[in-house]
């Protein structure tokens, strides 16, 4: 009886599958996360769990929970809702983490059903005493791709003698309180991520091959932004199988396989007649470790997220472009130097090793695989839980921007705000959604910080605060008049206005100032209160000031003598101004003249002296 070709490549990758499972035998990695009981007493403590290797496990946080057994459907394979189960949780009350029993179908499916009914969370029931393993997802069909990339909800596997006191204490009818923790599965010791990723360049492959592609690319953007800054540390792998002895000349072999059969990848059509060979995808992944190696030397490792997601686009395997020379199209368009490209790659028909084709880590068998912080990544490969799992890795308060963005969110302030504090009025709340879970803390708005604790309350301070929702403090408009009990200052106490009294925050009461005498007190007064204020006014002709509470005659007759008055005194003091520079100025003339009569009897002396003069002279003689 003969054999297919199709088979043959079967028969020859079981081979290749057996020598991958002999190479790593007994190393295969269970991821695993702490399940808290807090109540009752009787079972309280702390146990290990298995992460499920699908849905989206909240790395850095944890769910609390209340555990349900369902009275039938109990391996949960089919469709709770059909019965009419329902988990979902009521408002106010703790998210349902549904146990199930393993057996009889897929543990992604059975996380399927559950979630469909309303779980947050399923706890799978080990029933075999052994050590905990990985629930898996299974090789992606038409029907099973449907539902295990829209699981979301995360799963554990627990053992078998804790699940027993589960089912004990809940078939009891005691409530059974949990906490799901994933704050430890990942190590944060310091402020950067080291973080790994096995691939592959085959885009044949079905299911995974699709959501891994899917995942380059919408990762790249945070990837390089994280890089860039310096925040991770990212290295890239290929997984290769080595060819048997016995069969490094045959055909299936030498199409499959490099250097002599030491580096090997599977037939992507599984069909050795047809189509792109198994060589081709090892040379392809060579191609982009020695792209990452080239940019990493250049201090741009960044540019194999460019190079990966550009070849996929550009050279897939069902346009016929998976090829050297689309390829060498890409490295060009990137400003890669391609003959160090070639010179890595090395030659894949030489009888020797290929140095970057060596790896150290054995405990890797599927693709793909994450390891961050040298921990296995389970979960969906997608953007957002990814970033979660890396941004977890950070010792805490030293997480970049990025894990603070909306793609980390846990949307747990969704859910009656997360029990913090709000305003409805003014959209304002307390609650911020995180990667590690959500946190109650008093906003900033429009450059005003709010205080207070963020659960009970939030208080806006500072200047501005009246801007926003009156500053939380009383207001009221009348006739066309408004008034406010903010006080726009540091203190950010509300005061009630002048003219109200009251608390400042709930209410401000108009002041009665005429009944209880506190304006218009003068004889002569009469007082009329208003909103906010008070009206005063005066008998006869007289003028009320406000200021000094006293009323002043305002007749015409008054004031013309007051003016008649006042140009008086100004005329009396014109003319004593002029009269005193009359007699300054007669003064002054006088003074002149005799200075100048004493200045002329000295040089020119007058008649009558001459006179005397003579007479003397002539006694003498």
């Amino acid at each position: 009886m003969g054999v297919s070709k199709t088979s043959k490549a079967t028969i020859f990758l079981g081979f290749l599958w057996l020598n991958l499972f002999q190479s790593v035998v007994g190393r295969f990695v269970v991821e695993k996360n702490s399940l808290r009981v807090v109540s009752p007493d009787v079972i309280k403590g702390t146990y290990d769990s298995a992460i499920g290797n699908f849905g989206i496990p909240q790395y850095g946080g944890s769910i609390p929970g209340t555990v349900v057994y369902p009275k039938e459907n109990r391996k949960g394979c089919r469709n709770f809702e059909d019965s009419g189960t329902s988990f979902k949780s009521k408002s106010g009350a703790m998210p349902t983490f549904v146990l199930v029993d393993r057996g009889d179908c897929f543990f992604a499916l059975k996380v399927w059903n559950a979630q469909n009914a309303g779980a947050a969370a399923v706890l799978v029931a080990d029933d075999v005493d052994e050590r905990l393993i990985t629930m898996d997802s299974p090789e992606a069909d038409g029907s099973s791709a449907k539902y295990i990339e829209n699981i979301t909800i995360p799963s554990a596997l627990i053992e078998k003698s804790f699940a027993e006191k589960l089912k004990k204490v809940v078939n009891a009818g005691e409530m059974v309180n949990v906490n799901l923790d994933w704050r430890e599965a990942v190590p944060h010791p310091d402020d950067r991520v080291e973080y790994e990723l096995w691939t592959s360049s085959n885009d044949e492959c079905g299911f995974k091959c699709d959501m891994l592609m899917k995942y380059v690319k919408d990762f790249k953007g945070a990837a390089q932004i994280l890089e860039k800054g310096g925040y991770t540390q990212f290295t890239p792998h290929y997984i290769t199988w080595y060819c048997p002895q016995a069969f490094t000349v045959s055909k299936q072999c030498k199409s499959q396989c490099i250097n002599h059969g030491r580096y090997c990848a599977p037939d992507p059509e599984q069909d050795f007649s047809s189509g792109y060979e198994g060589k081709d995808v090892v040379v392809e992944n060579l191609r982009q470790l020695c792209v990452f190696k080239v940019a990493n030397e250049t201090n741009k490792p960044w540019v194999w997220w460019d190079y990966v997601t550009d070849f996929q686009i550009r050279c897939p395997m069902k346009e016929k472009k998976y090829n050297k020379e689309c390829a060498d199209t890409v490295i060009k368009s990137l400003g890669l130097d391609s003959r160090k490209i070639e010179k890595c790659m090395g030659d894949p028909n030489a009888d020797e090793d290929n140095p970057i084709g060596k790896g150290a880590r054995g405990d890797v068998t599927i693709l793909p695989t994450l390891v961050v912080n040298n921990r296995q990544y389970r979960g969906k490969l997608e953007k957002g839980a990814v970033l979660k799992a890396i941004c977890a890795g950070f010792e805490e308060t030293t997480e970049p921007a990025v894990c603070l963005s909306d793609d980390v969110e846990t949307n747990e302030c969704l859910d009656n705000n997360g029990g913090c504090w709000q305003d409805k009025a003014a959209n304002i709340t307390a609650c911020k959604d995180t990667f590690r879970g959500r946190v109650c803390e008093c906003p900033v708005v429009d450059g005003v910080q709010f205080k207070g604790d963020g659960y009970s309350s939030c208080t806006a301070s500072g200047r501005g605060r009246c801007k926003l929702n009156n500053g939380g403090c009383w207001h009221d408009t009348r006739d066309g008049h408004t008034f406010s009990a903010c006080v726009d200052n540091e203190e950010g106490k509300c005061s009630c206005p002048p003219g109200f009294k009251g608390d400042g925050v709930n209410s401000c009461e108009d002041i009665d100032e005429c009944r209880e005498k506190k304006a218009c007190q003068c004889p002569e007064c009469s007082c009329k209160n208003t909103w906010g204020s008070y009206e005063c006014s005066c008998s006869g002709e007289l003028l009320y000031i406000r200021d000094h509470d006293t009323c002043i005659s305002k007749r015409p007759r008054e004031v013309k003598s007051a003016w008649a008055a006042v140009w008086a005194i100004l005329i009396g003091l014109a003319m004593a101004g002029g009269g005193a520079y009359l007699v300054y100025k007669y003064r002054l003339r006088s003074y002149m003249d005799s200075e100048i009569r004493a200045i002329m009897a000295q040089y020119m002396p007058l008649d009558s002296q001459s006179e005397v003069q003579n007479h003397v002279n002539e006694d003498h003689a």
